[in-house]
């Protein structure tokens, strides 16, 4: 059986030096493995093609049986990676916090520690107009991005 921690050495390796990082690897049993790549830009087919044929020829395939996928994580996946939250600086994000708080706003700013958000303002004149938030990486359950379709 390939080992999970291999399979991100060699996909860490060969994406140093480049704007793309993994995000995860998933292995199931019969060895079908599942690379997630993020970047700083947005990933291309021709980016997940690369990496897949540099794993791929790690490996002897009269020794190693498996079937390989490599593929940009997801828009409609939660963030996981700090760099994850540097590209989105701009767009709207629904972060749930570890004390069961909803926040719904737009991303401003990230640090090493935290980022900052500026909730959503009321649909009314009158409603109060809220502060940024600062929420501290160790206090996010979840954060997605929210996809505007217009």
């Amino acid at each position: 059986m390939i080992e999970k921690e291999k399979i991100w050495i060699l996909a860490s390796g060969f994406l140093n030096n480049t704007d793309r990082f993994v995000i995860d690897v998933k292995i199931k049993p019969g060895d079908k493995i599942t690379v997630y790549i993020d970047g700083d830009t947005p990933v291309t087919i021709d980016d997940c093609v690369a990496l897949s044929r540099h794993i791929e020829s790690q490996f002897d395939r009269d020794v190693e049986d498996f079937e390989l996928s490599v593929t940009s994580y997801g828009a409609d996946k939660p963030l996981e990676n700090h760099r994850q939250y540097k590209k989105h600086i701009g767009r709207e994000l629904e972060v749930h916090t570890t004390d069961d708080v909803q926040i719904i706003g737009k991303l401003t700013g990230v640090d090493k520690d935290k980022i900052i958000i500026q909730p959503g303002k009321g649909k009314k004149k009158k409603e109060l107009v809220v502060e940024p938030m600062e929420i501290r990486f160790d206090e996010i359950e979840k954060a997605n991005v929210v996809l505007a379709f217009k």
